[in-house]
């Protein structure tokens, strides 16, 4: 038996390992059967070249717990170790075998699914035990290998009669992670960390049905069978190329991703790219509709099968955090903190090949079928026009195919749109409006008017509509936008003729006193307006800027520093004094009629716009009905 000390540049590397190398203990399992995956295709990718001559057969991993021990296993059937090999790559700790091994067989081995950080990886096994052990026997006619240690610098070494190719690791759990020797729990790890890794993993024993022997009877219970648990698919979806692959088969890996989404995806988007670095993956359009809240079920990111974290910031858009599925990359590297994945050169280029291929994949399907692209459109919109906002590349793809829908749901893009309207809707400062509502129901009155007059109106009702609107203007040329009810279409769309008043401007002074006698100045600015005789008398309407800015604020960004979150909400009283009813209003001889009046009108143009509540309410239906009588 021989003894030694594990060459580490520390004294002591386990208090380390133990604090600072992994935040998260249950890592450790990952880091394990990572490991015995590298074994088993290691083993493969030499039994395929015709290095090794040895039966490569079906291997798989298992996993076993004892709990009268205190003891894990995880025991693979891959390439193994001899004691000298032992020696090399597990005492000394930062010379990584699997590093070399790629070297050597640098060429032939890039496809062999290799994850190469073998070495410290075995020490996570210390997080959560107090004593290790390793039984290896290699594939090479050498005897089997027994490596002792007990969390201290010290190990030992001995020769081993285990006769069959390949290794055990036996985890004595402490004290403190007791929780690591429940099935349920590992059961959990496997699943979450392990579920698409390129070799079986077995995980005890599982009760299947059998079908009836044809001469049974009913009443007879169907025969069983215990059969291997095995825990991982290791060939998911994302490992197959797109053209051996149906459009179901996207759809029940998504179920196997997300077994709790009973919705199916809209679409998908299978990425695969091995130059100038490698990934693969899956993404998939979720129906969104108007939701931009935090997700539960977020993109998974693999490094060679291996689950790595569903904290995809950095690598994938911010945009696309919205969407879910898979992204597999070995350029990324697996333990490393988020400040050093974002200032990564490969992760830069990753994020914006993905930004570029779901620019591509939604250009085409909007070329290729228009009308299934727009009944979608109200499930992915957020998605594009959040990618629009955010990525000035993206911004610039989505030309072609980002739809503007207007109130008679017909989808138009913005050259359509200009098209359409740049004729009638062009103001006199030759600019062209563009005007659109929010709401269909809250804002009819205005739709209605606007439609009146001919022009297009869309609908534009995400949430940050705002903030798309402003970066449309300040990117295009001689464009704005309005909401119709920020004021009276003809101060939307100002053009040259003017309409004459029927008030003169003695009178028009007079009116405005008596309105502002009744109508409350905190809330509301009068203003009076020569207007078509069959426009409302009394309008209101909330200035663009203002309302924009707030819902900018509400939405982040924008608005913040002028601090229009607690401004009072202010509104446009707009008075047609060509209407019939302000004729008479301006002609009232009694005090008390002229307030009356007044009063009611107000609160109808108030009520057309949901600000009529509680006991003001309660007020305007009884006085309504006095009227009636």
């Amino acid at each position: 038996m021989a003894t030694g000390s594990i060459n580490v540049s520390v004294e002591n590397i386990f208090p380390l390992i133990k604090k600072f190398l992994y935040s998260d203990h249950e890592i450790f399992l990952r880091e394990l059967i990572s490991n015995a995956t590298d074994a088993t295709l290691k083993l493969k990718h030499l039994t395929s070249i015709g290095e090794v001559n040895v039966e490569y057969g079906n291997p798989t991993i298992e996993v076993k717990i004892d709990k009268d021990k205190k003891q894990l296993h995880i025991i693979d059937q891959g390439i193994g170790m001899t004691a000298e090999e032992v020696e090399k790559y597990i005492n000394q700790v930062a010379f990584s075998g699997a590093e070399e091994f790629l070297e050597k067989y640098k060429d032939s081995a890039k496809d062999s699914g290799i994850i190469g950080h073998f070495g410290l990886g075995f020490y996570s096994a210390f997080m959560v035990a107090d004593k290790v052990e390793i039984i290896t026997k290699s594939y090479k006619d050498e005897p089997a290998a027994h490596w002792i240690c007990d969390g201290s610098p010290t190990y030992s070494i001995e020769a081993h009669d285990k006769t069959d190719r390949g290794t055990e690791i036996i985890l004595h759990i402490g004290e403190d992670d007791v929780e690591f020797l429940e099935d349920s729990k590992i059961n959990e790890l496997l699943v979450k960390y392990n579920k698409f890794m390129p070799v079986a993993i077995k995980f005890g024993t599982k009760t299947e049905t059998l079908p009836k022997p044809e001469d049974s009877k009913e009443e007879d219970p169907a025969p069983t069978q215990e059969v291997d648990n095995i825990i991982n698919n290791p060939n998911p979806a994302w490992t197959k190329q797109p053209a051996d692959l149906q459009d179901e088969d996207y759809k029940s890996f998504y179920r196997e991703l997300y077994p709790m989404q009973f919705e199916e995806p809209l679409f998908n988007i299978h990425l695969n790219v091995d130059y100038p670095f490698n990934l693969t993956g899956i993404l998939y359009f979720p129906k969104l509709g108007q939701d931009m809240g935090m997700q539960k079920d977020k993109i998974q990111l693999y490094q060679n099968q291996v689950f790595v974290t569903d904290n995809v910031e950095g690598i994938v858009p911010e945009f696309l955090t919205m969407l879910r599925g898979v992204i597999d990359s070995p350029d990324i590297p697996l333990n490393v903190s988020r400040s050093y994945l974002q200032a990564d050169g490969n992760v830069k280029k990753i994020s914006s090949y993905i930004t570029r291929k779901v620019a591509d994949k939604l250009n085409s399907m909007f070329k290729n079928n228009r009308e299934d692209f727009e009944q979608k459109w109200n499930d992915i919109k957020i998605v594009i026009e959040y990618g629009m906002l955010s990525e000035e590349k993206f911004f610039e793809k989505a030309d072609k195919f980002a739809l503007y829908p207007t109130v008679d749901d017909t989808y138009l893009t913005f050259e359509e749109l200009q098209e359409k309207i740049k004729d009638s809707q062009t103001d006199k400062d030759n600019k062209t409006v563009i005007l659109y509502a929010s709401n269909k129901d809250e804002q009819h009155a205005y739709i209605t008017a606007a439609k009146d007059k001919g022009y297009e109106v869309l609908l534009l009702d995400s949430p940050i509509v705002s903030h798309l609107i402003q970066k449309l203007e300040t990117s295009k040329e001689n464009i704005s936008f309005a909401r119709v009810d920020a004021d009276h279409i003809d101060n939307l769309i100002k053009k040259d003729e003017e309409t004459i008043s029927k008030l003169s401007d003695e009178e028009k002074e007079a009116l405005k006193v008596d309105l502002e006698k009744v109508v409350p100045k905190e809330k509301y600015t009068v203003q009076l307006e020569a207007m078509d005789s069959n426009a409302s008398p009394f309008m209101i309407t909330q200035p663009e800027f203002m309302r924009r800015m707030k819902e900018m604020q509400q939405t982040g960004g924008g608005g913040g520093m002028f601090g229009m979150g607690n401004m009072p909400e202010m509104y446009n009283l707009v008075i047609n004094t060509n209407h019939e009813l302000i004729g008479q209003i301006a002609s009232t001889k009694t005090e008390k009629k002229k307030e009356r009046l007044i009063k009611q009108s107000l609160d109808l143009a108030r009520l057309s716009q949901n600000l009529l509540k509680g006991e003001e309410l309660t007020d305007f239906i009884k006085r309504s009905y006095e009227m009636i009588k």
